[in-house]
């Protein structure tokens, strides 16, 4: 679809610093200010960038929230987010104000999974503590009851969400393995759930009672924040770990807390935060949690490939078309 309503030369602003060759491109492509000092706008620079552009670049260090899309200047027609996950865009608030929001889906995928997948192996047998251990100067040696762990083939690992991630990190786990059980808010095709060798739980409360492992693949909206809140951990036997590399939100992180300081769960790998980058110090106290600083798709070739969608988005926009991944809600 065209609309003859084109934007030739946008003006663009970009939250954050970028790779030097995406900012360096999108100067060369647009009317662009790139933020090349990489420090998080303040609320008032966001809504002074708003309300004098045609497009915005943010992350997900920015929350564009209706107040801030309220006072948006009437040129600001797109917002192409750097990123895959927009819990941080208020969409109702966009699409009233004829907004278009767009993301990055698919190209952290394999990255994100890999980094659950190291997650998934890290927690069970101790990584973390034994690397801690080494640098500390304090081991003493090999001996049979030394750092032991828990192997993870033959564990029941249990996915909530089955997107492109949920079924990334479920090819991964099938080779180490474990078997695979989901819950999601739509089944896969039969054929899918034939190759994954998956099995569906309609109900995420009977799944979650029945596996060893658990991680989390849902995006972040009002009805899966805190999907796993204080209920649900409770419903977990306490060998299990929990896996989150989705969003901090999803979990009810004070019930997490609560649940392994009582030992009524095993142990969790956690690279994403309910308040980042505030951590809570209980969790810091804790051995037997992984913890990683939302680095889940952290690789040049993601953040590349994350900035070349960004690139194509805005120029499909400015020549007239729908851009290709346009958000149309918040389930992606």
């Amino acid at each position: 679809m065209t609309d003859t309503r084109r934007c030739p030369n946008p003006k663009v602003v970009v939250t954050r610093e970028l790779a030097d060759t995406l900012m360096d491109r999108m100067e060369a492509l647009f009317d662009t200010r790139n933020n090349r000092a990489d420090a998080k706008l303040t609320r008032a620079e966001l809504a002074a960038a708003m309300a004098d552009c045609d497009v915005l670049v943010p992350t997900v260090t920015d929350d564009i929230d209706a107040e801030l899309i309220a006072g948006a200047g009437d040129r600001l027609k797109l917002i192409a987010n750097y990123g895959a996950g927009v819990n941080h865009i208020d969409l109702k608030a966009a699409r009233a104000r004829g907004i278009i929001v767009t993301n990055t889906p698919g190209v952290l995928t394999e990255d994100t999974a890999d980094m659950t997948m190291a997650l998934i192996l890290s927690v069970p047998r101790r990584l973390a503590e034994g690397e801690k251990l080494v640098r500390s100067g304090q081991w003493k040696g090999w001996s049979p009851g030394g750092m032991l762990g828990h192997r993870i083939g033959g564990k029941a690992l249990g996915i909530v969400g089955m997107g492109r991630i949920g079924q990334a990190v479920a090819l991964r786990a099938r080779a180490f393995g474990l078997t695979i059980h989901y819950h999601n808010r739509q089944r896969l095709p039969a054929v899918r759930e034939a190759q994954l060798a998956a099995t569906f739980h309609d109900s995420l409360d009977a799944m979650l009672a029945a596996v060893d492992i658990v991680t989390i693949h849902t995006p972040l909206n009002p009805d899966s924040r805190n999907l796993i809140d204080a209920r649900r951990i409770a419903l977990m036997r306490p060998h299990v770990y929990l896996i989150n590399a989705a969003r901090g939100g999803i979990v009810d992180e004070a019930a997490l807390v609560e649940a392994l300081e009582a030992g009524r769960l095993a142990g969790a790998g956690l690279d994403v935060w309910a308040h980042e980058p505030a951590i809570d110090p209980r969790l810091l106290a804790l051995p037997n949690v992984v913890m990683l600083p939302h680095m889940g798709s952290a690789t040049l070739e993601g953040r590349m490939a994350s900035g070349e969608r960004v690139i194509q988005n805005i120029r499909m926009w400015a020549d007239g078309h729908r851009p290709p991944d346009q958000v149309l809600d918040g389930w992606i």
